[in-house]
């Protein structure tokens, strides 16, 4: 399914916070975190991908990212 990245992660001066549950390759991204610009998961800065649209899928109420579209 695709989800614009305002859906999925809301932006103020701290950085960038999941609005629910997630995973991103191996790794749990939580409402309990915020991402500072700069701040990488196994070489993801998730700042790289802001703006753009996510396709994820969800299992047992996790969200997980497969991937992003490319900014037009």
């Amino acid at each position: 399914m695709r989800y614009k990245f305002t859906e999925l992660f809301k932006e103020d001066s701290n950085g960038l916070t999941p609005q629910r549950l997630m995973k991103l390759k191996t790794n749990i991204l939580s409402p309990s975190i915020t991402f500072r610009k700069g701040i990488t998961f196994k070489g993801i800065d998730i700042f790289d991908f802001k703006g753009m649209d996510v396709e994820a899928n969800c299992k047992a109420g996790v969200l997980i990212i497969t991937g992003f579209y490319s900014k037009a």
